[in-house]
């Protein structure tokens, strides 16, 4: 079939939005219609290169749907659910996702690098040419073909934008508050970049009881979010240094729990200085791949600092993510005003320009 989709041709390119052809699904696999794609900043890392990712590609892995048609042998969904797509597909049986951390799991690590799907093919092609598939995902697109395992069967009565964004940054946010950093009542958190993850992490402050939660960025706007979603403090980071201010709001100590969520070396190290003696440092933000974090080992040891890598919101993606769409329809979770600007797939790279200037909290592609 054919169906429109944004194409990566090379590194620091714009997206080229087309028509390809879509191969039906094969054993296991499953043909979506894409209702909503996020725009995120981990796509983005492709088209700078920062994240190495088999080129020409169909990006995009942040998004929701309606099944349409079955592959042999699929037996968890059928035409007609609602699904979100699962950037990283588990087997639901290994040592890992029988601990809860799915994200862990290596059964589609090789297809996701690789820009195939689990056979080692794409469904893509353009002029005869194979295209790769994001994260066996590739939902920047009308459609997608992804095997079973990347999905997620959703209640159908929430609005498939608002689902879209639980596919990554709502996840990865909430998750890494409480999941990662197991932040408990009355603790002080610190959360650096106020983006769609970092307001999403706002969120799960706030439903963990935190207090205070401290934001800091360098966009007013943002910060005015920020505030909107729970923050108690906020930061300008052109105008205060981060780690002073941090330290003024919480007795001179530093934060309990120190949350980097936009993937920079620099503010990573800021928000490590910032957290407490005997706190927690969670690095959400995707920092440039090769690229080293360093720490004074001998005020490592001092500090007794925990240093705690998050990925995915180290959820358990069918227990949790089911979870914070309940929090959304009791309206404890707001994903309405998370969502800022909607975009037609024609508009991706204007879409992508306003998250650089950081004039959206999360922007989302609308293919429905």
């Amino acid at each position: 079939m054919r169906v429109r989709a944004a194409v990566l041709y090379r590194i620091k390119t714009p997206f080229e939005v087309q028509e390809v052809e879509l191969l039906p699904p094969r054993e296991g696999e499953v043909l979506v219609r894409v209702a909503a794609a996020g725009v995120c900043h981990s796509d983005y890392h492709m088209v700078t290169g920062h994240l190495p990712h088999p080129l020409p590609a169909v990006l995009g892995h942040e998004g929701s749907g309606v099944v349409e048609a079955l592959g042999p042998g699929v037996t968890s969904v059928r035409p007609g659910d609602h699904v979100i797509p699962l950037f990283k597909a588990p087997c639901g049986h290994c040592f890992y996702c029988l601990r809860g951390r799915p994200a862990l799991c290596d059964f589609s690590v090789k297809a996701r690098s690789s820009g195939c799907l689990l056979d080692g093919t794409t469904r893509l092609r353009l002029d005869g040419q194979p295209l790769f598939h994001h994260a066996m995902v590739a939902c920047f697109a009308e459609y997608l073909v992804a095997p079973e395992q990347a999905l997620l069967k959703i209640r159908p009565d929430i609005p498939l934008d608002r689902a879209a964004v639980v596919g990554c940054a709502v996840t990865t946010g909430v998750g890494a508050v409480l999941f990662a950093g197991k932040v408990t009542p009355g603790s002080s958190v610190l959360i650096v970049g106020a983006g769609g993850v970092g307001l999403s992490a706002v969120q799960g402050a706030r439903l963990a009881g935190a207090d205070p939660i401290i934001v800091a960025d360098v966009i007013p706007a943002k910060l005015e979010w920020a505030r909107k979603f729970g923050a108690t403090y906020t930061i300008n980071a052109r105008e205060r240094d981060v780690v002073a201010a941090t330290r003024d709001l919480t007795s001179g100590r530093g934060a309990d729990h120190a949350f980097e969520v936009i993937g920079d070396l620099h503010t990573a190290k800021q928000a490590y200085e910032a957290t407490r003696k005997g706190g927690i440092f969670v690095q959400v933000g995707v920092l440039p791949a090769g690229s080293q974090l360093a720490f004074d080992s001998l005020q490592l040891i001092r500090d007794e600092k925990t240093i705690q890598p998050c990925t995915y919101g180290s959820v358990n993606f069918r227990k949790d993510m089911p979870m914070f769409l309940d929090l959304y329809m009791s309206g404890r979770l707001n994903l309405d005003d998370l969502i800022t600007r909607r975009f037609k797939l024609d508009e991706i790279n204007v879409a992508y320009e306003a998250m650089l200037r950081g004039d959206v909290a999360r922007g989302v592609i609308t293919l429905d």
